[in-house]
């Protein structure tokens, strides 16, 4: 398998992709592309102890950087030659299985729409996390590519989760959750009350195991298989997540840290706790992946390091070997609404 990785996207870049891309490559046993300014990837191989590149790694040169600074809408028209760009054309045409970028959200998702382009059928490409729940993981769709919704959107969204969580986690039928303010048909907007008696349409012809509304507290404590929601509902969670997880964990230190005897409590717990960390750690996740997009296109966080690097190829290769896109193009008559 081949993996085709931005060198020039993210905070750290390119030191730390092309350290992780490295150990990527070790780890999974993958050949990799890095697409960038050959002599800035160069440098950074130079810098991790390899005189030369390693047997299956290659670069593909680009001159230009897509910045966070551009416009998502017009970048790709401005600059012709971006790492990012050209990683999304090399994945189209078959030259790499999937595609990782820590750069811009908004110029990758516009960019793999444009150029890798969605599934056909498909309205919008939604990402798609796994989050850690009381009972295991949950896959949360949408996390922030659609800011806007329809009712047609999340009801793509409940098939693309379902799709996507039975790949994933391993389970025939996914329980399909709303994320609203409440359980009752009657809560939240517009929106979620169209969307709930679409979904539940679905449930009644035995295309979706729908359990209805779930609350926010009740999904993170695995209510449900699926969190389907907008994705400015869907970023406040997983922020809300990330957040109350980096409090807890520097909250339990302070604990552990007050005198020997606690010292001595939390030898005895830390592997407990470290398992904890490492659960709401978005370095040992490694990406979310677009789903809806016709070739795999994963979106690296944009502070990634080396670690967080080396998991997104792992993440990568599993997407890629999925089958899911097979399913997506082979059910996607399910997902089309009457009347669109």
């Amino acid at each position: 398998m081949k993996i085709i990785i931005d060198a020039m996207g993210g905070d750290h870049a390119p030191l730390e992709i092309v350290k992780g891309a490295l150990a990527g490559q070790k780890r999974w046993g993958v050949d990799i592309i890095l697409t960038g300014d050959t002599t800035e990837i160069l440098k950074a191989v130079e810098a991790c102890g390899e005189k030369t590149l390693p047997h299956g790694v290659e670069i593909a040169h680009a001159t230009e950087v897509v910045e966070m600074s551009d416009d998502p809408a017009t970048v790709f028209r401005r600059k012709k030659n971006t790492s990012m760009g050209l990683g999304l054309q090399m994945v189209r045409d078959g030259k790499g299985d999937a595609f990782i970028s820590a750069g811009s959200t908004g110029a990758l998702l516009t960019g793999a729409t444009l150029i890798t382009k969605r599934i056909r059928g498909i309205r919008r490409a939604a990402m798609a996390p796994l989050i850690p729940t009381s009972t295991g993981k949950a896959v949360l769709i949408d996390c922030g590519a659609n800011a806007e919704c329809t009712p047609e959107y999340l009801v793509q969204f409940a098939y693309l989760g379902s799709f996507y969580a039975q790949r994933t986690l391993g389970l025939d039928k996914p329980r399909v959750g709303l994320l609203n303010i409440g359980t009752e048909d009657e809560k939240g907007t517009d929106l979620r009350r169209q969307t709930l008696a679409l979904l539940r349409t679905a449930a009644e012809a035995g295309h979706l195991n729908f359990i209805g509304n779930i609350e926010a507290k009740e999904a993170i404590k695995g209510g449900c298989d699926v969190i389907v929601t907008d994705g400015f509902s869907g970023n406040i969670l997983l922020k809300t997540m990330e957040g109350v997880g980096s409090i807890a964990g520097q909250a339990i230190s302070g604990i552990f840290r007050k005198n020997l005897l606690t010292k001595l409590a939390a030898a005895a717990v830390m592997p407990g706790l470290k398992s904890f960390k490492a659960m709401m750690d978005p370095n040992k996740v490694g990406g979310t992946a677009f789903i809806g997009i016709a070739k795999p296109v994963i979106k690296a966080h944009g502070a990634s390091n080396a670690e967080a690097v080396e998991n997104a190829v792992g993440q990568a290769v599993a997407f890629a070997s999925s089958g899911i896109i097979a399913d997506i193009e082979s059910n996607i008559h399910l997902m089309t609404i009457h009347g669109e």
